[in-house]
């Protein structure tokens, strides 16, 4: 699964501890069911712990996903016998689903507990590394989305993925939120079908949705930013709706985005571009779901802020990105030629950007925030 392998570095590296978290229903053993049959069609032997579920369960399961690999399947909840099995096996991969159902007898407390989940993570990582056995664990989280147990499960593990999305959603996010063997900015976005989990190869075609002659033209009060999520440009749609505020204290909203970040950008255009602001409440978001935390969407959420006060939607076919100063200027960002050409590629053809002063000046190249609403906004 090649986008798998982009988040996890490049693949799957032998003696690897890797805990996949996530709510319940969005998807964690279906994954790690069909990475089984994708990696013993390969002709790696593959151990299947399952511990929350019966060995029929997880039959029943792999017939619905399709699953044509020899997979060894152990029931079990003892993680000493496990752990003697799998000696016995020596698989190249071993998934243990989860790590709060299994339990050391010699530990005395119950399965699921701060004692058993570190003593149990400690073993199974002694195991992976000794063996050079890849080892995936399914972790549960709690209800404000943490994963359940000691901050220690984390520290000890290599790899630490996050399922996000709701079950009642198609698509999931896993994010890598801790990685020793590449970035921690990578995501794999996935859409769960009846066959299973399937890869999205290109993930701007999701968050941006519709076809592309919809995709260009967009209603007041959003704009197109190309992101940045690890090692790839991502485009999404930054979306704002100002409207007046009924409370002598207007609201300032954000989904997806940074708080603070929302505050400074009103400020700024209350300040440097003369827009009346302080009685309007604002509401600014990401479509599709994907928080982006990069200074480099001040600009295009700048522009979207501008576009629903004024109800003047930005030209057709326009995608921007900059960080803003409190003076007002727009400041250069990283990544800018894969920006543009992501942007290009899927018909954004004007793509408004800081002007680099070490390169001649070029159309949609700004240097303060007047110029870009001048330049972003169709004219009344």
């Amino acid at each position: 699964m090649s986008e798998f392998d982009r988040l996890l570095g490049g693949g799957l590296v032998p003696g690897s501890l890797v805990l996949v978290g996530g709510p319940p229903g969005t998807g964690k053993s279906t994954l790690l069911l069909q990475l089984a049959d994708l990696l013993s069609q390969r002709g790696a032997r593959v151990v299947y712990v399952s511990a929350e579920e019966s060995a029929s369960q997880t039959r029943l399961r792999a017939e619905r996903l399709g699953v044509h690999g020899e997979i060894l399947l152990f029931a079990q909840t003892d993680l000493r016998a496990i752990l003697e099995a799998v000696d016995r096996i020596a698989p190249d991969v071993l998934i243990v689903d989860s790590i709060q159902t299994v339990a050391l007898p010699e530990v005395e407390s119950i399965a699921g507990s701060v004692a058993q989940v570190r003593e149990c993570t400690a073993a199974l990582m002694s195991y992976a590394k000794r063996s050079a056995c890849a080892t995936f664990l399914v972790g549960h989280v709690t209800k404000d989305g943490q994963l359940a147990g000691p901050r220690l499960l984390e520290h000890l593990v290599d790899v630490v993925l996050a399922f996000e999305g709701e079950p009642s959603s198609e698509h999931r996010i896993v994010r890598a939120s801790k990685n020793r063997f590449g970035s921690v900015d990578e995501i794999c976005v996935l859409a769960m079908e009846a066959a299973g989990l399937r890869e999205i190869a290109n993930p701007s075609e999701l968050f941006l949705g519709g076809d592309p002659l919809t995709r260009r033209h967009r209603p007041s009060g959003a704009c197109i930013f190309p992101c940045i999520v690890g090692s790839r440009p991502v485009l999404v749609e930054i979306e704002a709706l100002v409207g007046e505020s009924a409370a002598g204290n207007p609201r300032r909203l954000a989904a997806n985005l940074d708080p603070s970040r929302l505050a400074m950008i009103v400020a700024i255009l209350e300040r440097r571009a003369g827009l009346r602001l302080g009685g309007f409440d604002i509401y600014a978001s990401v479509a599709g779901g994907l928080r982006v935390n990069e200074p480099a969407a001040d600009l295009a959420l700048a522009l979207a802020i501008a576009s629903s006060l004024q109800n003047r939607p930005v030209i057709p076919g326009l995608a921007a990105f900059g960080e803003l100063g409190l003076s007002g200027e727009v400041r250069p960002v990283g990544a800018t030629p894969r920006r543009i050409i992501e942007a290009q590629r899927l018909g954004f053809a004007n793509v408004l950007r800081p002007h680099n002063p070490t390169q001649p000046p070029v159309a949609f190249a700004v240097t303060t925030l007047a110029e870009a609403l001048h330049a972003g906004l169709v004219a009344d």
